[in-house]
């Protein structure tokens, strides 16, 4: 029977080790070749040159290399945003945007096939959790994108398809290795990570003492309007997580980011944004309004720019510190979930 193979791209150094060691191989080897994994982004044991022939061989007979193929790339006419949706090992397809800053590269990943959290303005939700993706799969989205436009990435946003949190062993992995010295060495300072708010998930990234960005998607300043929109609210009420989120900041020192996507005659009025300055009162964190992308199976609109320079107005003048985030790649379904929508879609119709 044949020995099933091991994903060798989500092992991290050390168990790297221990593996090349049951071997029979010198522990050295296994720097060598994580180097090649993480740092030279190869996508065959047969290019690890500083191997021996049998090594190698002895490589693909026991472990398997997760490299994503881009099944279609749409490049912004706008502002040269990239987005990628590529093919997984078992027939899936998962998003990733490569976006141009003044302070770097950004790559925006997805941490799961679909997603089970049910955001009624986000198109990643419509089909349900297809399943979690493996660290390999998580990091070959940045490796991919950093071979295909042959720039360095500097900043990472753990923001696209699923819930970073509901994938949390595999996310914690994927940040060590992305951020550790034999990888690509990414300051956990440039590494942010979105949730909708699982209360335990936030405390327990509490104990971790990473120096990531935790971003939480509000969207709401009451519990009736985020139940609305957000199903996972109904577990979790408003002061839960806010208290969760205070437990964060006192343990790492690192401020919030609170994500707050404006929807057009929902939660956009000055009423709304007096109430969210009440709330957000005394936390430490600056808020990141978001004029939603409209999602055609969702029926939600875009609030016009007076309505959203008032809504940022508002809550400046109640001391919080606000950011309006920079729309990219309109033109190329540059939201969560919408390329990969519209190519399930076209196959289910093809």
């Amino acid at each position: 029977m044949e020995m099933e193979k091991t994903d060798i791209k989500s092992l991290t150094l050390k168990e790297l080790e221990q593996v090349l060691l049951e071997m029979g191989e010198k522990k050295f080897r296994a720097k060598q070749i994580y180097q090649w994994l993480h740092q030279r982004l190869v996508c065959d044991f047969g290019e690890m040159t500083n191997l021996s022939s049998s090594l190698r061989e002895a490589l693909g007979e026991r472990f398997f290399l997760t490299c994503l193929e881009p099944v279609e790339v749409r490049i912004s006419q706008i502002d040269g945003t990239r987005k990628y949706l590529f093919g997984l090992a078992d027939g899936h397809v998962i998003e990733s945007v490569w976006m141009q800053y003044r302070h770097g590269n950004s790559v925006c990943i997805s941490t799961q096939v679909g997603c089970r959290m049910g955001c009624r303005f986000c198109a990643s939700t419509l089909d349900g959790l297809e399943r979690s993706l493996t660290v390999s799969e998580m990091l070959d989205q940045v490796y991919r994108i950093q071979v295909l436009t042959g720039e360095r990435v500097s900043h990472i946003v753990l923001m696209g398809s699923g819930e970073p949190l509901d994938n949390y062993d595999g996310v914690l992995k994927f940040v060590h290795m992305v951020s550790g010295s034999g990888g690509l060495n990414i300051s956990q300072r440039n590494i942010t990570i979105s949730t909708c708010g699982i209360v335990p998930g936030i405390r327990r990234l509490a104990g971790e003492k990473l120096q990531i960005t935790l971003a939480l998607s509000l969207h709401a300043s009451s519990d009736e309007v985020r139940r609305e929109l957000m199903p996972v609210a109904r577990s979790y009420c408003l002061e839960e997580v806010l208290d969760a989120c205070r437990e964060y900041f006192a343990m790492t020192g690192r401020r919030m980011t609170f994500e707050y996507s404006l929807v057009k005659g929902v939660n956009d009025s000055p009423r709304e944004a007096m109430a969210l300055a009440k709330l957000l009162g005394g936390h430490c964190g600056h808020v990141n309004l978001i004029p939603v992308n409209p999602v055609q199976e969702r029926g939600y609109a875009q609030p016009d720019q007076a309505a959203v320079r008032q809504f940022q107005g508002i809550l400046e003048k109640q001391g919080l510190t606000v950011t309006v985030r920079r729309e990219m790649g309109r033109d190329i379904q540059g939201a969560c979930g919408q390329l990969r929508k519209s190519f399930l879609n076209q196959r289910e119709g093809g």
